[in-house]
């Protein structure tokens, strides 16, 4: 069984390429939920969500957000009456906040609720939230701390990334799933999805016991570099490393994940790279990882699957 750890866009993209070489059985993602905020009463879980529409095929690949085709009538509506609209919701995208919000108000657990929304998209793999407790990441900034969609969505992450804190982060424990997981017998490999390292995969290592079992696995453990060229393939990654004083590079991942993998799956562009990751003992596998279609999703996916088998 493949364990895999993912943020957003880029985790949901190997997240589709690891469902066309694995069985549904034989994976189990995992994905961030720092990132989930309340909005207009609205529980509302982005990177389950970009997940969700990315594995169902409805993600709008275009926009980079939310459902394909969406319409915004509600959100228009909601601007002339004087609402918020910063977040944009789109009418389909609505309907998934307003099911997940009428379930946990009935008492379901965001487990349950994400097991029933993934199966009514006629999603087969197990995608499950990294924790059904509460953890909101906050983004310390030059402008003070703001809540993780406030710096994400609505400052654009402009102001400078000093930091993170894990708000509820103390007192959560993995979902069930994802706990049952890293003890499996089964388990054959864990793999570290192309997201941000600090943003989406840091939420789900810092749960309780969840970092020092990865770090005392049995089983071979992969990352995909989210950086290639000395950027970042999507979203404030390289922005927010530059700001702390790093390079934006794949050595600076693998010093970031040192104990947690044992392999970084680096761009042909960065191959010069290999040499000095290779010194923090962590092997460099080259290839092209720019997941710009299924195809090389697959291929992307059925290298990172490959690397856990070898010894």
């Amino acid at each position: 069984m493949i364990l895999a750890l993912a943020g957003g866009v880029g985790g949901a993209r190997l997240a589709v390429g690891l469902a066309s070489v694995v069985e549904p059985s034989g994976l189990t993602v995992v994905v961030n939920t720092g990132d989930d905020f309340e909005h207009l009463g609205l529980s509302i879980s982005p990177d389950l969500d970009s997940v969700m529409y990315t594995m169902s095929g409805r993600h709008d690949n275009v926009q980079g957000w939310g459902v394909a085709g969406d319409s915004r009538r509600c959100l228009n509506a909601l601007a002339e009456l004087g609402g918020e609209t910063w977040f944009q919701l789109g009418d389909l995208d609505l309907a998934t906040h307003l099911q997940r919000t009428s379930r946990l108000r009935s008492g379901a657990t965001l487990s349950e609720v994400t097991a029933e929304l993934y199966a009514a998209l006629g999603v087969k793999h197990r995608v499950v939230p990294m924790s059904d407790h509460r953890v909101r990441t906050y983004v310390q900034t030059d402008v003070g701390e703001l809540a993780f969609q406030d710096y994400f969505v609505r400052h654009r992450c402009v102001p400078k990334f000093n930091g993170l804190r894990l708000d509820g982060i103390q007192t959560a424990c993995p979902s069930p799933v994802f706990a049952g997981a890293l003890k499996a017998p089964d388990l054959s490999g864990i793999i570290f999805c192309p997201s941000n390292p600090w943003l989406s995969i840091s939420p789900i290592c810092a749960l309780r016991d969840v970092d020092t079992t990865i770090r005392h696995r049995k089983v071979k453990s992969v990352a995909v570099s989210p950086i290639i060229g000395g950027a970042s393939v999507k979203g404030p990654l390289g922005k927010m490393m530059v700001e702390r004083g790093l390079p934006a590079t794949s050595v600076e991942i693998a010093r970031h994940y040192q104990g947690l993998i044992d392999v970084l799956i680096i761009d042909e562009r960065d191959a010069a790279l290999q040499p000095e990751i290779e010194d923090l003992g962590i092997k460099a596998h080259v290839m092209p990882i720019l997941m710009s279609n299924a195809e090389r999703q697959i291929a992307v996916a059925r290298a990172a699957v490959d690397l856990t088998r070898q010894s």
